[in-house]
């Protein structure tokens, strides 16, 4: 997602001032390779057991249930009920949550909705897994299907664009947010 800080007034989903970017994954500890000895380290301590992490990373854009008009619908041209996200994650992360805030609650013949990409819409969700029949944040999961499982564990050797498709179009608005770790490549 484009992320434009350091403005006034700034676009939703930007900070106001500058930020900083690194390419990352981002891993933080004090003891960066194990030295054999089985110690762990002391507070400050640098030798020993490794003790690196990667940072959780996030995105989150405003979403609605009518479509994709806003920027990075394929083409420019916006297809009813599926809105494409500005949300791309990086090749090999691993995605650790997905929470909704809805604003406005979905509207029409269904109240439902699904998580998937600009290759498969139902890539991490089933077509109709997340119900917004109310205002309020919801947390959303991949379900029991082994296909949005894996590709949670791993969303693959490529980046993903994330695109939400409503069951049908309407006056539905949400935050949309996901949490992933950065390029990890694990795969259970």
């Amino acid at each position: 997602m484009d992320i434009n800080g350091g403005q006034y007034p700034n676009p939703n989903g930007s900070p106001i001032g500058p930020g900083t970017h690194t390419t990352g994954p981002y891993i933080a500890g004090g003891v960066i390779h194990t030295d054999g000895t089985g110690n762990l380290a002391a507070t400050g301590g640098t030798s020993g057991t490794a003790n690196t992490g990667y940072a959780v990373m996030s995105q989150a854009v405003v979403i609605t249930q009518a479509n994709g008009a806003t920027p990075g619908a394929p083409n420019g041209v916006a297809t009813a009920g599926v809105f494409t996200t500005g949300i791309v994650i990086p090749a090999q992360s691993q995605i650790i949550g997905m929470k909704a805030m809805t604003t406005a609650a979905w509207s029409g013949a269904a109240a439902t909705w699904g998580v998937g990409t600009t290759a498969s819409a139902t890539a991490f969700t089933a077509a109709a897994a997340v119900s917004s029949t109310a205002l309020g944040q919801q947390s959303i999961s991949p379900g029991t299907s082994l296909t949005q499982i894996a590709n949670w564990d791993n969303v693959g050797n490529t980046d993903v664009q994330v695109v939400i498709t409503s069951t049908n179009t309407g006056t539905g608005v949400a935050t949309f947010s996901i949490e992933y770790i950065q390029g990890i490549n694990q795969a259970s």
